[in-house]
């Protein structure tokens, strides 16, 4: 029978999920919970292949454990983020109630859930089961006051009911925040209509679902968001969540690191490295690789450039013969142990596709960014970095 407190997390089945959501969960078993993390089939095989840690229980005894998604575990449908969405929230419900009870069953008795804000069905789950849940913002807590502001934003005549923007504007979520641009709203980036308006209705959803939430908390801090914090009391902040904290090694990574990049860090002249990493969902094709290429070695800097596995065939050639050219003033790698990275005083500056991860293991080093933003709510984390802490060089 277990003595401690046991509760379950359940991250979003993407890396920027994933990652913060761990870091969480490793709190909180240093805190002296029991904690069970449940990741989708697809997403737990890629963690452990990647993982030197094998067995289902880590070292701060985190137990792994996964259930399906609704989607065959050989496909590329969770590129669709539509499909996606339907096949989770037909199947997962079902099978995190089937999961909990059988851990209940076995006397490992869960008393709180912990969902992502992208997994909120989750929390109805745990209230049908008469458990505690905590949604996790893993985002800014700005974006999140986004969502909450989507009713207000189509009452104004902002947004259409599919989220369409009516008219580019600058916007006030509260009176005390500062104004965003409907052009950094999360899903206005994804220029397929369609897949515009699922991500649309996913996060309508998702929201509305917070009303199960007995809590609701972000990977933020008030130092870096006080007029949204401020503005929405009743999120709080357990940010920012970073393995430097917690002093341990980084969990959840979907590739191997490669941590020879440190020794080579260790070889070059202290703030002289440009370190370029466009996280988990970047996917530069041939012509983005050559231009990438051609502007590092123009700067005459050493630099560490992290191009993860699954680049395109014409992408990765391009980036054979840019290997090839620079010799030893550069080094590419296919992913990083990033914090250890940032924290490397070698490191001038850091190129990035500011994910909220990446932006806050930067700013948290102190390394400048150079923003270069591609998808969802990194054009609203731009914005923040630029213009609220002016962390970034240029943009």
């Amino acid at each position: 029978m277990d003595t401690l407190i046991h509760v379950l997390a359940i991250p979003f089945p993407a890396q920027g999920h994933v990652i913060p959501m761990m870091e969480l969960a490793k709190k909180l078993a240093r805190h002296g919970f029991k904690v069970t993390f449940v990741n989708t089939d697809f997403i737990h095989s890629v963690v452990m292949n990647a993982s030197t840690e094998k067995g289902d229980e880590d070292d701060d005894g985190i137990r792994k454990v996964s259930i399906p998604d609704g989607l065959e575990l050989i496909s590329d449908s969770r590129n669709n983020f539509g499909r996606l969405s339907e096949a989770m929230q037909r199947v997962m419900p079902q099978k995190l109630e089937e999961l909990i009870e059988k851990m209940n069953d076995d006397g490992m008795k869960i008393k709180c859930v912990f969902a992502d804000n992208c997994m909120t069905w989750a929390l109805r789950v745990a209230k049908k089961m008469g458990i505690k849940g905590v949604a996790f913002c893993p985002a800014p807590v700005t974006s999140l006051a986004l969502f909450l502001t989507i009713p207000k934003l189509i009452n104004d005549g902002i947004i259409n009911e599919d989220g369409s923007i009516v008219k580019q504007q600058h916007v006030h979520l509260s009176p005390t925040m500062p104004a965003i641009s409907t052009e950094t709203f999360p899903w206005v980036c994804f220029t397929d209509m369609n897949l515009r308006r699922s991500a649309f209705q996913h996060f309508v959803t998702s929201t509305e679902d917070l009303k199960y939430a007995d809590k609701i908390i972000s990977n933020s801090s008030v130092e870096l968001e006080p007029d949204a914090f401020s503005s929405f009391p009743n999120m709080l902040a357990v940010g920012p969540l970073l393995a430097s904290n917690s002093l341990g090694n980084q969990g959840g990574n979907f590739w191997p690191e490669d941590l020879a990049c440190l020794s080579w860090l260790d070889q070059q002249p202290v703030s002289s490295v440009i370190y370029v990493a466009f996280g988990s969902s970047g996917n530069p094709d041939q012509k983005q690789v050559e231009e990438i290429g051609l502007g590092l070695e123009l700067t005459g800097r050493p630099f560490l450039w992290v191009v993860r596995p699954g680049t395109n065939n014409e992408a990765a050639e391009e980036l054979g013969h840019f290997e090839e050219r620079i010799g030893g003033r550069g080094l590419v790698v296919r992913w990083a142990p990033q914090e250890k990275v940032l924290r490397h005083p070698s490191v001038a500056c850091f190129v990035s596709h500011c994910g909220w991860n990446s932006t806050l293991e930067g700013v948290s080093n102190g390394v400048p960014i150079i923003c270069w933003p591609y998808s969802a709510d990194q054009f609203l984390n731009e914005r923040v970095i630029c213009e609220s802490w002016k962390a970034s060089t240029w943009s």
